[in-house]
């Protein structure tokens, strides 16, 4: 007789499952089931739980199913890692069928504004994530999860690529630091990832490892698409070696910064001014935007105080930042508007961008608005303005 259990129970808990599977060596399959919606969908539950225990070989065992609601993919997911958790079937998976809505791909240049944390262990916050409209969703691997939930974060995360819709917004993993992420690797990367989150970057060498890996999971799993990446700098050693992290990968499409690690390891409490950190997000920015990739802020973590976001947000755009975290759906339009270019900067941005096709069709060599001469840096910034506009304009 061997027992494992899986999921989470109690008053609080919606949208997840508590399974305990006892095996034995005889009696047949005995189970339990108590849930809130039994009337409608007992049977289906339950026949999901009978045919896993033939796809995973199990003939006798007793099952305890307490369902909160867990959708179907959750349910697969905590029933696997119970299975799993008694040394069987580790050679199999019990994948659930892909929801087509989830075949669409991103790009290098794809806007970044915000990405949506969600802890990998609580389906609960899954299933309206989308309609928040974030850019991105992160699905977290890394410290959201407890050390000892690490592999049912694996399967649930797995699952959730496979069904949730996530309404398009760009689809990203937050793995385990290395060496362990690349275990985390296997999970992700046959299910329409779009870019990997890799935590605490050091070296460039990091980089080229999870590189490695990846391309020999494509290589297995037949994946054509491209699937990026986004080192988050956490640490001294990480700032100083910044530049050869983001230049390491033509894979990379962003470089992230880390405060709570970082500040940590310097020695200094964070703060909302962030003088602390100005060195090293201004490293950040600079490295970034040397090899040509995307440069995204911090969290900020008081979901509660949205002027202090925002001026966080206009803070961080002015230092070249692109775009930031957020832990909570209410963060996402305030971040979505700071970073957006006004009406005034839009108006600028074009008179800039006419003066000047204005004058390289006449051959000239000096381009002026009224009597304010205009180089070749404040053309560049103004395209880019310009750019981003219709980028925000197209995903709206």
């Amino acid at each position: 007789m061997a027992k494992a259990i899986a999921g989470q129970k109690g008053d609080k808990v919606r949208s997840d499952c508590y399974i305990e599977l006892t095996t034995n060596n005889n009696g047949g399959i005995k189970l339990n089931l108590k849930s809130k919606v039994d009337v409608m969908y007992g049977e289906s539950i339950k026949s999901t739980i009978l045919e896993m225990c033939e796809f995973f070989g199990i003939k006798n065992a007793e099952i305890i199913v307490e369902d909160y609601g867990a959708l179907p993919s959750i349910l697969m997911a905590r029933f696997e890692l119970a299975v799993k958790r008694l040394n069987l079937g580790l050679d199999k998976e019990y994948l659930p069928v892909f929801n087509k809505k989830n075949n669409y791909k991103t790009s290098k240049e794809k806007l970044r504004r915000s990405r949506l944390y969600l802890p990998g262990n609580e389906p609960k916050f899954y299933p309206n994530a989308g309609l928040h409209k974030p850019d991105a969703i992160i699905l977290d691997l890394e410290d959201s999860v407890a050390p000892s939930e690490k592999d049912a974060a694996q399967l649930i995360v797995r699952n959730a690529l496979r069904t949730i819709d996530f309404y398009d917004a760009e689809r990203m993993v937050r793995i385990n630091q290395l060496p362990l992420g690349l275990d985390d690797l296997k999970y992700i990367i046959p299910h329409n990832v779009h870019v990997i989150l890799i935590p605490k970057v050091e070296t460039a060498e990091q980089i080229l490892q999870a590189e490695e890996k990846v391309n020999e999971l494509k290589m297995a799993f037949k994946i054509k698409n491209d699937i990026f990446f986004m080192p988050i700098i956490e640490s001294a050693l990480g700032v100083i070696n910044a530049y050869s992290i983001a230049s390491a990968s033509k894979l990379n499409c962003a470089l992230a910064i880390g405060l709570e690690d970082y500040t940590a390891d310097i020695g200094a409490q964070r703060t909302n001014e962030g003088t602390e950190s100005f060195f090293a997000r201004a490293m950040l920015v600079n490295a970034a935007k040397a090899a040509g990739i995307q440069a995204i802020d911090t969290v900020f973590s008081d979901v509660n105080d949205m002027e202090g976001l925002k001026n966080a947000v206009l803070e961080a755009k002015g230092l070249g930042f692109e775009g930031k975290g957020c832990i909570h759906p209410r963060q996402i339009q305030v971040v979505h508007n700071a970073f957006a270019p006004t009406e005034i900067e839009i108006e600028k941005a074009q008179k800039i961008v006419a003066a000047f096709e204005e004058a390289k069709a006449k051959g000239l060599g000096v381009v002026s608005i009224g009597s304010k001469m205009i180089d070749a840096p404040i053309v560049k910034r103004a395209v880019n303005t310009l750019k981003i506009s219709k980028l925000i304009s197209e995903q709206k």
